[in-house]
């Protein structure tokens, strides 16, 4: 970038203009804040294995580290609420026969995790809800396909018990762990696309779409369930390492390293990987480039393995796509990163994205916070959209059958459930499934022949309305930042019990406007079916 770039001078064919380097955006101000001392993980024994993963995994309830371990693998499973020095004789889980080379959560339960190693397998635990005692051995299914190390695994984004696996032998397997059997040997779907070791994969959205960098430096677009590949990058001037998809903006990012060794950042058309849309040189650094999507503030983090830096950028659909905000700076090297699912974010401090950051030269695990400077304390709306919550969209069965599903939302608003990512009221979407159908027949989208009962089975479908519209909201668990607030603890300050005051006299607001909403909905179609009647003849 040369100094008429940074100070915001463009060139044109009428002579020089002056832009403004910075656009305005909410998000221009984010800020990263390191977590004191008392609430990082001290005394923790990270892995010193060299391989190019995150070696962490973090839900709501558990963070999950990769650890040292004699005569195996083994990683530790640690309470999110744990903080402080661990005990040097805490359980470990223990089943694996090579070092652990990646771990996974199940994104759909905060009890399941998925680990695979060098001994080729790839085991699915059962983390108990209580403390641990003692060594977990014996993992609660045992998947054996792969005749090599396996290095990545990644969980289906909308469908449920459907894992990805990749070993050394250059083959992604699908398993459905539906299968009642503890050790699954043939899975449902091999994908032989690959000429040498994949580096990383990513899903879109709904999981309908693969993409995969390999160590031949090509990146692959690949239809998982017909095993076709889409689209093939083998732009040579950018050797990529890690590859991501940018939610539903149709567009890749990957990182990599550039002809002369720089680390590289690339921007991608999804529909197109013949030339990247972007590319930019960051530095002249060694250790890889971890990337990392929001998709509900759109946007980007880029983290260094080997040095303390997480720079972060916002994407736009149009050019120049990719804008530089800031770069959290530290002095303490990370060895792997861990990242928190937007459910388990510290609203009430505007808390948008969570890293826990490895640093094994002090045993300590340091979260790290991205904070939106915001002086009220109340809840924030316009940065918090609805976002992927922890029920699944679909059924293993139903995604292999070629079912396609977006994940189901939820509000981070404390005391909100989980909402459906399609609308219930007013306009039903032209494809549904026939549960939705056989819903709303009872009040929208009614037949002729519905158009002329009676009244009193008019005033039947109004009460069904009611207890239809009421259904959901008495079926969704009460959470509160990915918690049941029936399981938090009674408050112990004063402190404590203003702010506990303060959510219920918004949670009350809030439920006042639904209700006057579904009020006004209800009046709006108590007169549409009078109108209806009368001009049937009814009345």
């Amino acid at each position: 970038m040369d100094f008429a770039d940074c100070i915001g001078w463009r060139s044109g064919e009428e002579g020089m203009s002056w832009h403004p380097q910075y656009r305005s955006s909410k998000f221009r101000h984010v800020y990263g804040k390191a977590a004191s001392k008392e609430k990082c993980y001290d005394c923790v024994p990270i892995t010193r294995n060299v391989y190019d993963n995150q070696f962490c995994a973090v839900n709501p309830h558990f963070i999950a580290v990769v650890t040292e371990c004699a005569g195996g693998g083994a990683f530790l499973v640690i309470p999110i609420n744990q903080t402080g020095k661990l005990d040097p004789h805490y359980p470990k889980i223990c089943g694996h026969k090579g070092n652990v080379l990646d771990i996974k959560w199940n994104p759909f339960n905060d009890f399941v995790i998925a680990s695979c190693s060098e001994d080729a397998t790839v085991k699915i635990w059962d983390i108990p809800k209580h403390l641990l005692t003692r060594n977990v051995t014996r993992p609660k299914k045992e998947l054996l396909g792969h005749v090599r190390r396996v290095g990545l695994i990644e969980w289906h984004p909308t469908a449920n018990n459907i894992l990805f696996s990749s070993g050394y032998d250059y083959k992604i397997m699908i398993w459905n762990l539906d299968i009642k059997e503890a050790v699954i040997s043939n899975p449902v779907k091999i994908l032989d696309a690959h000429k040498d070791v994949v580096l990383s994969m990513s899903f879109n959205t709904d999981g309908s779409l693969l993409a995969t960098a390999c160590r031949d430096r090509k990146i692959r677009l690949i239809d998982p369930r017909a095993g076709t590949v889409l689209q093939e990058a083998s732009y040579k001037s950018h050797r990529v390492n890690k590859v991501l998809f940018l939610g539903n903006m149709k567009k890749l990012f990957s990182t990599g390293t550039s002809r002369w060794n720089n680390r590289q950042i690339a921007l991608w058309d999804q529909n197109d990987l013949s030339v990247p849309l972007l590319e930019e040189d960051l530095d002249g650094s060694s250790g890889l480039l971890f990337p990392f999507y929001d998709s509900d503030t759109h946007m980007l983090y880029v983290v260094g393995k080997g040095d303390g830096n997480i720079r972060y950028y916002e994407i736009s659909p149009e050019k120049p796509y990719l804008n530089y905000l800031m770069e959290y700076r530290s002095h303490l090297p990370q060895k792997g990163i861990g990242m928190m699912p937007k459910r388990g974010l510290e609203v009430s401090a505007c808390e948008i994205f969570r890293f826990y950051k490895l640093i094994p030269t002090k045993s300590l695990i340091e979260p790290i916070s991205m904070i939106v400077p915001r002086r009220s304390e109340s809840y924030q709306e316009d940065i918090y959209p609805l976002t992927t919550g922890s029920h699944p969209a679909l059924t293993a069965q139903e995604w292999l059958n070629g079912v396609n599903k977006g994940p189901v939302l939820v509000s981070l608003r404390p005391g909100s459930g989980a909402v459906n990512s399609s609308p219930q009221f007013l306009e039903p979407e032209p494809l549904m499934t026939t549960t939705d159908l056989s819903q709303q027949q009872g009040w929208g989208g009614r037949t002729p022949l519905e158009e002329k009962q009676k009244p009193n089975e008019i005033e039947d479908s109004r009460k069904q309305l009611k207890l239809e519209q009421k259904l959901p909201n008495n079926e969704q668990m009460c959470l509160s930042n990915g918690f049941d607030i029936f399981e938090c603890p009674p408050p112990k300050t004063e402190n404590e019990l203003l702010q506990m005051f303060y959510r219920q006299q918004e949670e009350i607001r809030r439920l006042r406007e639904l209700l006057n909403q579904r009020d006004v909905q209800i009046k709006q179609m108590e007169l549409e079916l009078r109108n209806i009647c009368m001009n049937t003849g009814i009345y």
